[in-house]
C-alpha cells in the first residue's frame, strides 16, 4: 500500500475548532475519538507525543500509518530523534496523543507564497521564485 499524502485539514475534529492542532493534548477515551485523533496527528506537519500503555513516551514525526478494520490492527510510524530506524507503534498502545506547540508548515502553503510574491511584485520589490531561507 503507498503511503498517502498529509494535507492540512481544518475544522472541529477531535473536539476543537482551529484549523490546526498545534498544542493539543488528547487523551484517547475511545476507539472511535482514537482512530479521529491518530488520523489528526498523521495529516499534523509538527511532531507528536505518544504516551502508551505501560507508561512510555514516543515522541516525533508521524510520517506513515497503516489502518485496519480497528485499533488492534493499525499502526502508525514515527521517526524520532536519536533513532536510526522508523518507531512503529500500534493504535491500541496508545494512551494518550500531544502535538508539538508550533506546526513549522503554518502559513506556507502555495496560496500564502503567491499572495507575498504578488504583493512584492506590486509593490516594486524584488520577487523571486526561490524559496525562502531559515535563518
Amino acid at each position: 500500500m503507498p503511503q498517502e499524502t498529509k494535507s492540512m485539514s481544518s475544522g472541529p475534529e477531535a473536539g476543537v475548532g482551529s484549523a490546526s492542532p498545534a498544542g493539543w493534548s488528547v487523551a484517547l477515551s475511545d476507539p472511535t475519538m482514537a482512530m479521529d485523533v491518530l488520523e489528526k496527528a498523521f495529516d499534523y506537519r509538527g511532531d507528536v507525543k505518544l504516551t502508551l500503555g505501560d507508561g512510555r513516551a514516543v515522541e516525533g514525526y508521524l510520517f506513515d500509518r497503516r489502518k485496519g478494520k480497528g485499533l488492534e490492527d493499525s499502526v502508525v510510524k514515527l521517526l524520532c530523534p536519536g533513532s536510526e530506524e522508523p518507531v512503529k507503534v500500534g493504535y491500541g498502545q496508545i494512551r494518550h496523543v500531544e502535538f508539538s506547540d508550533r506546526d513549522p508548515a503554518a502559513g506556507k502553503s502555495f496560496e500564502t507564497w503567491m499572495k507575498k510574491y504578488l504583493e512584492k511584485k506590486t509593490a516594486g520589490e524584488k520577487a523571486s521564485i526561490e524559496s525562502e531561507t531559515l535563518d
